[in-house]
């Protein structure tokens, strides 16, 4: 009987090693380091990968495997492969155009912000042209099908739903259905039969990931991932799973509000900075087609403490309320608490304040905020930011009716900012009639028609802006 091998697995960091060792030494954990079986050779078993992929390449039309890149113009590149549209606009806007035929997106959110939600939804979409393979490994098919009877979706017969945690057997489901689009819900709960570990742990995980990218490259099936998200906010398990798909997405949202946004942190196939925006109500997950106007709609007057930015998501750009109160504090370190809002960059700009302003913050609690459960990490709405501070300070209401852009250094410079004018035509959609911008962009913001540009260079001139 052959020995079986095996080795030792640290499961914070996912390094090797030969024997078992108490401290880690990648990572520094102590009592990481789990014994795990190695994979003995190829697996020819019915849910081997090798199996499905084989599967798909006996049906596959395409006539080779691989692609010779000459350079020579005289034979051009043929279109790429059409983008599939999930018949919801603000997934496709993010994805960049749409899905790609083979490619493996990594979705990620708090437990409960509607990621299987926004799956089934856009399984209804595509079900019109495609099939769909919907595995899940956290909940039963009848709760799959309750849930989506309360969504309205049809499936035409192109959905289907599986309850599996063995890796294997949901490749022999794939190699019978055959589907255009694998979804598997989620990451961590599943396993694969030629690793002991538990499900979840580093070694599973990076096993998961590698099949599933594998079988999406191989044979042309877009994947689509769910995973756990950490107390820091990030996707959970080792960052190897990020950089072996091709897309990763994050589904944001406060709980207590039903505003829900989905971001890209990578694309391969568009920009990676790209933002949708979904409202929850009861029937599931509608789109935002206008998302400025959305986070405005509550704002009747101007009031002091408040300002108006303009932050760019990609090719998007968002008119955003930033609220900042000034209060004096009781302790002898002053705090300085943000919402949406880096709280070390806030800090910089209350100094930056305190500096060119004349404000008097060391003793003063600084509390910040953006409305709408947005996150901003912009810098173009600094000078923005540095406005509601000031308007706190003093008690007193900024103009209505104006927005303000710019990025504010150390030395209390107002610096240029990226697409200016897209960023003014969304604010004069909205009823904007004057725009605070660096002088340096005055000229180019002066040929949009219908709005006033107030061009400053230095903070001590919007002092005196505002009296």
């Amino acid at each position: 009987m052959a020995k079986i091998k095996t080795h030792f697995v640290c499961q914070s960091c996912g390094s090797n090693s030969t024997q078992w060792l108490g401290k880690c030494p990648a990572c520094g954990e102590w009592n990481t380091f789990v014994e795990e079986r190695l994979d003995g050779g190829p697996n020819t078993q019915e849910g081997s990968l090798a199996s499905v992929r084989e599967e798909f390449r006996t049906h596959s039309t395409e006539k080779s495997q691989y692609t010779i890149l000459d350079g020579n113009a005289a034979n051009p590149v043929s279109s790429s492969r059409p983008r599939l549209s999930t018949g919801i606009s603000e997934l496709d806007r993010v994805l960049g155009g749409g899905l790609v035929s083979d490619s493996f997106v990594l979705l990620g959110g708090d437990p409960g912000i509607g990621k299987s939600t926004l799956l089934l939804q856009m399984a209804k979409g595509l079900s019109k042209s495609q099939k769909i393979l919907y595995v899940s490994g956290e909940e039963s098919t009848d709760q799959i099908k309750l849930r989506s009877q309360r969504l309205e979706v049809l499936g035409n017969g192109n959905i289907y739903v599986a309850a599996e945690t063995e890796l294997e057997r949901a490749f022999a489901l794939v190699k019978e259905i055959k589907p255009n689009v694998l979804i598997m819900d989620s990451l961590q709960t599943f396993s694969s039969g030629q690793l002991d570990s538990a499900p979840g742990s580093v070694s599973q995980v990076r096993e998961i990931a590698s099949k599933l990218m594998a079988l999406a490259k191989s044979a042309g099936i877009c994947v689509w991932l769910v995973g756990h998200v950490t107390k820091e906010g990030s996707i959970a398990g080792p960052k190897v799973v990020e950089h072996l798909v091709d897309t990763v997405l994050y589904f944001e949202g406060d709980g207590n509000l039903s505003y829900r946004l989905l971001r890209t942190v990578k694309n391969r196939f568009g920009s990676s900075r790209e933002l949708g925006v979904f409202e929850m109500d009861g029937e599931g997950l509608q789109e935002v087609k206008n998302p400025s106007s959305l986070f405005l709609s509550d704002r009747s007057e101007s009031l002091p403490g408040t300002a108006i930015a303009t932050s760019l998501e990609g090719s998007r750009p968002l008119l955003v309320e930033l609220q900042a109160l000034v209060a004096t504090s009781p302790l002898a370190l002053p705090r300085r608490t943000s919402v949406g809002f880096d709280g070390n960059r806030l800090s910089i700009l209350a100094a930056i304040a305190e500096r060119h302003l004349g404000l008097s913050l060391s003793q003063k609690d600084l509390f910040f905020y953006v409305t709408g459960g947005l996150k901003i990490s912009e810098p173009a709405c600094d000078l923005a930011a540095i406005a509601a501070i000031w308007s706190s300070f003093k008690n007193v209401a900024l103009p209505k009716g104006c927005i303000f852009i710019g990025e504010v250094g150390l030395t209390g410079e107002v610096r240029k900012v990226s697409n200016p004018d897209v960023r003014a035509e969304e604010a004069m959609k909205l009823g904007f009639k004057k725009i605070v911008a660096p002088a340096s962009l005055t000229d180019r913001l002066k040929k949009i028609s219908g709005i006033e540009c107030v061009g400053i260079r230095q903070l001590n001139e919007f002092a005196k802006l505002l009296g």
